[in-house]
């Protein structure tokens, strides 16, 4: 890929009219729709009673009296009708991808705005900023450090808020990170694009004074990197993702390091007959950059950034992440997921091993008790994947049980089969972004007492449950009263198909919408603007004791 192709794929389109525009469905197609999410919703959603408890509202009457005027209504406004249904479940893991000529797209803004601050006193700063992916140019005095205070006229808390109110996640906390976060990315596949083609932003020069400039939204293409889960693998239906973030954490990677994302595919290095002894502060090679990336923080703390588990060989990663960490000083670790949007199971559940001594008890998950879940661990077709859950659902017939037994994803003696690998203490890193298999790792990490958990804000984000694409669900009916067509226009979905609940210390307890509490943190404008420096230090202060320094980071 040349340099040209680069800036091409970073600059994408602009975010035309017909972003607003798509395949018209007729009458019967949309009640095709409509049968199929609400089929879906009552037959295998998983956290269905829950989200009715902890909502007071129920998705599929909803959909039923969406079905009574949805002829009447426009195309975008039935789309917008139906993705609204499933956004109010405040579950990234459940969604509709309507039909649209920008699948696989996100609109993006050349820079990241995120907060600093106790609740009572945030301050929301541009991070980063990226002059060279827009073709407009970028006002010289718009960099990282300028505080925002406005956004198109209202106030940037405000607008934070009004954003959070459509967004996913169960926790006001976990709403307000995904929602700071849309303010600049936005998946196009999981939901409408942004209403505006621009946006003013207002802002506190360093000099103190108010300015504001103009950003067009554009359209990119970020791809999926060459080691990613595919479809036919024998972990597709071990995935726990939320795909509308990682399609933005494939986007800010395209955006601000865009050498890695041309990199993505490239074929790995060949095996060297000895590893360079890692330079502190520096990222030390790797053929898995998409996922994992380590560093030697100086000569005795070392720092493990796993950025992703959307990966289709667990084996590879446990290599390759076994081979980062002997590279790494064995004083103590960092282990930082923050913003990871999950993916394989088996991957998050079987690197716990390699920081703890104790065995590792994974995660357990379970199907909702309904007669199609009954009808799906029957069927003969899907005897390796359901048929662990068939006796417990027939039970629940007398039991009045809401749910399937819970059962391990992961083999627990695919937790245990490696053992340890960095000898030294750990401490992992979280925040509201931190998502589905990040959650269970975080889970997993507290459960097996394996080190201090530090929460930057209240817990981990809180997607608990194995995700789903239609068409996989669909395969998995074979044998079953029901049968569903694909939809028209090539329109999807994606569900939570088993809850997940924690074992261990925190055996029973459920992780959808709750997360995985830690220590709590507060980011600082340092962490924004050096690196993380304070986040470290008070890292570095519970893996050797002592009161924060500033030496956390590497200069």
């Amino acid at each position: 890929m040349t340099r040209q192709d680069v800036r091409a794929a970073r600059e994408g389109e602009p975010l035309g009219v017909d972003a607003w525009r798509t395949t018209h469905l007729d009458g019967g197609e949309r009640l095709q729709v409509v049968d199929t999410v609400a089929t879906v919703l009552a037959g295998v959603y998983t956290h269905l009673p829950a989200k009715r408890a902890a909502y007071a509202s129920d998705p599929v009457q909803a959909l039923v009296l969406l079905r009574r005027r949805a002829v009447e209504l426009s195309d975008a406004e039935f789309h917008l009708a139906v993705t609204g249904i499933l956004a109010g479940l405040r579950d990234a893991h459940t969604r509709y991808l309507g039909p649209a000529a920008l699948r696989g797209h996100v609109a993006v803004l050349p820079f990241l705005v995120e907060e600093y601050g106790p609740p009572h006193d945030l301050h929301h700063l541009v991070s980063t900023v990226n002059a060279e992916a827009t073709s407009a140019p970028v006002d010289p005095g718009f960099a990282a450090g300028v505080e925002v205070l406005e956004w198109n006229g209202v106030p940037i808390a405000r607008a934070v808020q009004v954003h959070a109110d459509r967004e996913s996640g169960g926790r006001a906390d976990s709403r307000r990170a995904r929602a700071l976060e849309s303010l600049t990315f936005r998946a196009l596949d999981y939901g409408p694009p942004p209403d505006e083609h621009w946006v003013i932003v207002g802002y506190r020069t360093e000099d103190g004074s108010f300015a504001e400039a103009r950003f067009d939204w554009r359209v990119v293409e970020p791809g999926r990197a060459g080691t990613a889960v595919r479809a036919a693998s024998r972990g597709a239906l071990k995935v726990a993702v939320d795909p509308a973030a990682e399609a933005v954490r494939r986007a800010k990677k395209l955006q601000f390091v865009p050498g890695l994302w041309a990199s993505d595919d490239a074929p790995a290095a060949p095996a060297r007959p000895a590893d360079p002894v890692p330079v502190a502060g520096e990222w030390i090679e790797t053929p898995m950059q998409d996922v994992v990336a380590a560093r030697a923080l100086d000569d005795e703390i070392g720092h493990l950034r796993l950025w992703s588990f959307d990966l289709d060989d667990d084996d590879a990663y446990l290599d390759e992440v076994t081979r980062l960490l002997g590279l790494l000083p064995t004083g103590g670790l960092v282990v930082d997921l923050r913003g990871n949007p999950g993916g394989l199971v088996w991957a998050a559940e079987r690197a716990l091993q390699l920081f703890t001594d104790r065995p590792v008890v994974p995660t357990r998950f379970s199907l909702a008790a309904t007669p199609l879940t009954r009808q799906m661990a029957a069927s003969p077709f899907n005897r390796m994947e359901l048929e662990a859950w068939h006796d417990s659902l027939q039970d629940a017939v007398s039991t009045g049980e809401l749910y399937a037994q819970p059962l391990p994803l992961t083999d627990p003696a695919w937790c245990n089969d490696r053992g340890r690998a960095y000898p030294g203490p750990a401490v992992a890193v979280v925040d509201a972004n931190t998502y589905s298999s990040g959650d269970l790792f975080a889970a997993g990490w507290v459960d097996n007492d394996i080190g201090p958990l530090v929460a930057v804000g209240a817990a981990t984000g809180g997607g608990g449950a194995n995700v789903w694409t239609l068409t996989q669900l669909r395969d998995a009916l074979v044998g079953t009263d029901v049968t569903l067509g694909p939809l028209p226009a090539g329109a999807g979905m994606t569900v939570a198909i088993r809850r997940a609940v924690r074992s261990g210390r925190g055996d029973g307890i459920p992780i959808e919408d709750l997360g995985v509490p830690g220590q709590p943190y507060t980011m600082t404008r340092d962490d924004l603007l050096h690196a993380n420096r304070d986040l470290l230090a008070t890292c570095r202060s519970l893996l050797v004791g002592g009161p924060p320094s500033d030496t956390g980071e590497a200069p």
